[in-house]
């Protein structure tokens, strides 16, 4: 069942929308999930949600990365699930993907932080690898 689902979540909407229907966000202080993990609990928060979607977009092609967002109001971190969609970048959000349009990492992260009534201080953008490949302040 999860192998046909990879197959069948073939862009970053049908993602978006399958999260939107069937994850529910719960803090998990004790690490990630992996994308099978989070599929059978239905349950994660948002480290778990950026990994499960762009692995699902990975295994379907797409040029994927993951935003690391930390906030000026104190430890409080977010993470982006980000996808190449042509010459640009869209992005996810918890269980909610955007069709906004952006030519820039640094550009997603204004975006949400506006979004989000939060002031950001500092960003990473990780490839898919995990690799540390953008580094912004504010």
């Amino acid at each position: 069942e999860f192998i046909q689902l990879i197959a069948e979540l073939d862009t970053p909407s049908k993602i978006g929308s399958y999260m939107w229907q069937n994850f529910v966000y719960e803090y998990h202080p004790h690490g990630l999930l992996t994308p099978y993990q989070l599929y059978k609990s239905k349950k994660g928060d948002c480290n778990d949600f950026s990994h499960f979607a762009t692995y699902m977009a990975y295994c379907n092609g797409y040029e994927v990365y993951q935003i690391r967002i930390k906030y000026k109001n104190g430890s409080v971190n977010h993470w982006l699930g980000i996808y190449k969609e042509g010459q640009y970048y869209t992005f996810s959000s918890n269980n909610l993907y955007y069709i906004t349009r952006f030519l820039n990492f640094k550009d997603i992260v204004n975006y949400h932080s506006c979004i989000a009534s939060r002031v950001w201080r500092e960003y990473e953008v990780y490839d898919y690898q995990s690799d540390i490949i953008e580094v912004g302040s504010n």
